[in-house]
């Protein structure tokens, strides 16, 4: 009986009447149905085979690298005094950890790892120090799979392979972003391509998705879906049913809208079903066999990769095992800074390898207790700078505290207070027996790493680690009987080794509470690593690692002036980018100032960069505008990329301005056009070096003559430019225009401003605003205000939004009264305006006279008087009086006031009128009162 979508119910004989017309159609079905009956073992293990020389034994062959490479970096820290009862404990671990992989039978899984990341190694390819629990292996460490010695931070190997509680092992292995498709590569070629696959993703039609692709399919307008669809709350977990409980506007209109209705209800038939595919963001499974014997595949439609049809986790239940190959982009900013140290060379910088700096370094613990922390990893954001502000860091495990600390579970159950209580003596750390005391010194008596948890079960009850960490899993998922089972097993065995009982179950019911905040201390040593080797580079090498950040997000515009901002406040110079001067990337030059990279230039691609340099190592510097349009390919450097070079002033090495290069560009393009079109015709200027370069030249110069350049409001229109191709003003600021009015303004600069609930004056610049609607229907403002000195965020309730929207012009200079408070959503500094006047109404107020000086001859004093009278007579009006001071070729000053008649209006377009007239430092605005 077979049955349609609509649960339709059809004989087989009605099925052969509805396919009469094809006899064979049934049954070469029913032929095809049997042949896809398939029956797959799950919780088998299928690890792809290490290739071994021949007649080799692999467990032989596995405990003799191991011990090997235990030699090797036993070797390496006996110049730090290793005694013999240490160095049998390493051999103890090794001996133990070796029996349970072998047990396990995943001596190939580790020999594989440690083959394709010591290629990584050599070829240049940074590779991480570890991450999560396979930080906690010494076989990991010898295999320089890891580089975290676990025994000083006493991690355990139990906390990654279980004897007891057997699963599949799991690396995740961090490489150089750049360098991580290689090594895919190498282990798709050492296993053979119908081998190595990556693992496919399912993307799900989430709440709002899904009802954005049914109105779209039903074939509803834009605006109406779009307007369903943000009214669902935006919230993760969110679903239909949820947001229609928690939406009143949204219930109203499904039970109000028969439109409404029919489109959510359809909605949440395929909500959650899969919409789309992707790849694992590093995954990648390796099987004994073809792919096809145990996975079918997918196949990406450009041809090229293979990857599984099955999720992870199906793939982890048919037996295969998940190799996870991930990119991290600090790995990459710390192997440039690195390349740009070595290349710059100097006897103490050529010979830094990172994985060999000291881990005492005050200096640097000094640049993290000042909260200097931006760019460095892991410790970046306002959260995290305000727990370092308040635990001092001044030692390796307490960046090991942090990372562990800066969650919601530690920050909300109290353990982060009594962490820096008790770290800075203002709290007495008590244990509740004297055998925690060795467990939890380090941490003064906090119970914070899930290994602690697992210590105290062995110390205290005899467990045996693999018990421990059963005992930690139950207690993090909360598991009620099970839970139940282990109290009596915890405080019985506790009994048995003189514990109290009431103790005993003090000591579970304390490690009860904070298995479920207890973090993976192996994760945290090896990215506290990470976090320690880029404050260090940081302090000692401050320009490579702020190049080098700054190359590494150059396609995001905001991090960049974020990162530039930074680097600026700690003394460091940022060159603009040079054609003549600049890579594709940021680099440090001999001075130790930072040039800007060509690839952070907007509209800018790599392909012209690529040219524009080999160009300039073949054949020298670029000379002026025309050589740089002759010698390149200018369908690569096209007109808009040669705007946008001009633009950001990485043409200002040429002779002519920037004004002048865009006047003249489409002249140069013409010409270069033409010189072209004769070097491929072979024909050759009897005066010329080469092709016609003499005749173009002179051509350019007649052309160029013709052209008149708008020099009005150069700096404000070059600043602009700046903004759109660069994102940020390298050259000056707008607000600097008005640096000598401001003194008289009482206005503060915004990196002067401190965090009190004072009333400001600030002038600035707008450079985002967004504009939302509260729950009463009212328009309110946020944004971001930022001077010449730095930004704030910008706050305007709906009654001084409604009053000043006009004013709220981006990039626009304008004043802003305001109050300084504190943001509670992330606790930085935040300005609500109060009120908000453009510089214009400002000058109206508060200028009392126009000042303008007139030097020369009396000739030339006559002349110039007719053009003043023509410019002045434009913006009269005002109450600003204007005074002429005439200043005689004796050096003699004589004032003259105009009368009443002549008042002006002071605004932008005048002053630049009068100052191209009679020069800038002779056009003057005097104050007579101030801001108050």
């Amino acid at each position: 009986r077979l049955y349609t979508d609509q649960q339709y119910l059809k004989t087989p004989e009605e099925m052969a009447a509805l396919f009469h017309d094809l006899p064979t159609a049934l049954k070469n079905s029913v032929e095809i149905a049997k042949r896809c009956n398939v029956h797959i073992e799950l919780q088998q293990v299928f690890l792809p085979k290490f290739p071994l020389p021949e007649k080799t034994d692999l467990v032989q062959f596995f405990e003799s690298k191991a011990r090997q490479g235990l030699r090797e970096r036993l070797c390496q820290q006996r110049t730090q005094g290793l005694t013999e009862a240490q160095q049998e404990a390493y051999q103890q671990r090794l001996s133990m950890e070796l029996s349970m992989i072998n047990k396990m039978g995943y001596a190939s899984y580790f020999l594989i790892v440690a083959d394709f990341i010591n290629w990584a190694r050599k070829n240049t390819i940074s590779v991480g120090p570890g991450r999560g629990s396979g930080a906690g292996s010494l076989v990991a460490y010898v295999l320089r799979i890891t580089n975290i010695d676990p025994l000083p931070y006493r991690l355990l190997f139990e906390r990654f392979l279980n004897p007891e509680r057997i699963s599949m092992p799991d690396f995740d292995i961090d490489f150089c972003i750049e360098g991580r498709d290689r090594v895919i590569e190498y282990v798709t070629k050492c296993y053979g391509r119908d081998k190595v696959a990556q693992i496919i993703t399912f993307g799900c039609m989430s709440a709002k998705a899904v009802v954005r692709d049914v109105g779209r399919t039903m074939g509803y307008p834009y605006g109406f879906v779009d307007k369903i669809a943000k009214l669902i709350p935006f919230a993760i977990g969110m679903t239909l049913d949820k947001a229609l409980e928690q939406e009143e506007r949204l219930a109203e209109r499904y039970h109000g809208d028969t439109e409404v209705k029919a489109l959510i209800d359809l909605a949440l038939k395929l909500e959650g079903k899969a919409r789309n595919v992707g790849k694992h963001a590093g995954g990648v499974v390796i099987s004994p066999s073809i792919l096809t014997d145990f996975t079918p595949l997918y196949c990406e439609p450009d041809g090229s990769s293979l990857v599984t049809q099955f999720d992870k986790d199906d793939i982890e239940c048919i037996g295969l095992v998940k190799f996870d190959f991930l990119g991290l982009r600090t790995l990459t900013i710390i192997r440039r800074a690195l390349e740009m140290i070595h290349s710059r060379g100097s006897d103490q910088s050529v010979c830094i390898n990172i994985d060999d700096i000291p881990l005492d370094d005050a200096p640097t613990y000094a640049l993290l207790q000042a909260q200097k922390t931006s760019a460095v990893f892991q410790l970046e954001s306002y959260g995290i700078r305000n727990l370092i502000a308040r635990l001092k860091p001044s030692a390796f495990n307490d960046i090991v505290a942090l990372v562990a600390l800066y969650r919601p579970g530690p920050l909300q159950s109290g353990m982060v207070d009594d962490f820096i209580e008790r770290k800075h003596g203002r709290k007495a750390v008590n244990y509740l027996h004297p055998k925690l005391e060795s467990i939890l010194k380090d941490t003064y008596g906090v119970i914070l790493y899930q290994e602690q948890v697992m210590q105290i079960a062995q110390i205290l009850a005899n467990y045996s680690l693999g018990e421990a960490d059963i005992l930690r899993r139950a207690m993090g998922k909360k598991k009620v009987k099970e839970m139940a089972e282990q109290r009596n097993i915890f405080t019985s065995r506790a009994q048995k080794n003189g514990i109290e009982l009431k103790i005993a179950e003090t000591i579970f019911d304390l490690m009860e509470k904070f298995a479920g905040y207890g973090f993976n201390k192996s994760h945290s040593v090896a990215y506290a690593l990470i976090a320690y080797q880029t404050a260090w580079l940081k302090t000692h090498h401050l320009e490579e690692f702020m190049a080098a950040v700054l190359s590494s997000d150059m396609d995001n515009t905001d991090k960049v002036v974020l990162f530039i901002n930074d680097a600026r406040a700690l003394g460091v110079v940022i060159q603009p980018p040079d054609i003549n001067k600049s890579q594709y990337q940021f680099i440090v030059d001999q001075k130790s100032e930072i040039r800007y990279g060509l690839g952070a230039i907007k509209g800018v691609g790599e392909a012209a960069i690529t040219m524009l340099l080999e160009q300039r190592k073949k054949a020298g510097v670029f000379q002026d505008l025309l050589d740089l349009c002759q010698r390149v390919n200018l369908r690569k450097v096209n007109r808009r990329v040669l705007e946008a070079l001009i633009m950001s002033g990485a043409l200002d090495s040429f002779s002519q301005s920037r004004e002048t290069c865009l006047a003249m560009l489409d002249v140069a393009l013409h010409s270069a056009d033409k010189w072209a079109q004769s070097k491929a015709a072979g024909q050759r200027d009897f005066f010329a070096t080469d092709y016609g370069t003499a005749s173009m030249n002179k051509m350019l110069s007649a052309e160029f003559k013709k052209i008149k350049i708008n020099t009005t409001n150069c700096y404000e229109k070059r600043l602009r430019q700046e903004k759109a191709v660069l994102g940020w003003y390298i050259s000056g600021h707008p607000v600097l225009a008005y640096r000598d009015e401001i003194k008289y303004w009482d206005c503060n600069p915004l990196n002067e401003l401190r965090n009190s609930r004072s009333i400001v004056f600030i002038v600035g610049c707008i450079t985002r605003l967004k504009v939302k609607i509260n729950r009463h229907g009212e328009k309110m403002a946020f944004g971001i205000l930022e001077d010449h000195t730095t930004s704030i965020e910008l706050f305007l309730f709906s009654d001084v939004y409604t009053a000043y929207r006009d004013q709220l012009v981006v990039d626009q200079p304008i004043m802003v009264e305001g109050e300084i408070s504190k943001s509670r959503h992330t606790g930085q500094m935040r300005l609500i305006a109060q009120r908000i006047a453009s510089i214009t109404s400002v000058r109206e107020r508060y200028v009392n006279h126009l000042w303008l000086k007139i030097e020369g001859s009396e000739q030339q004093f006559h002349q110039t008087l007719p053009k003043l009278q023509t410019i002045l007579k434009a913006h009269q009006g005002g109450r600003c009086r204007v005074v002429i001071a005439r200043a005689s070729t004796q050096g003699n000053i004589a004032n003259l006031q105009l009368s009443d008649a002549w008042r002006i209006y002071p605004s932008n377009a005048l002053l630049l009128a009068l100052r191209e007239l009679l020069e800038e430092e002779n056009v003057i605005l005097r104050y007579e009162i101030v801001a108050a």
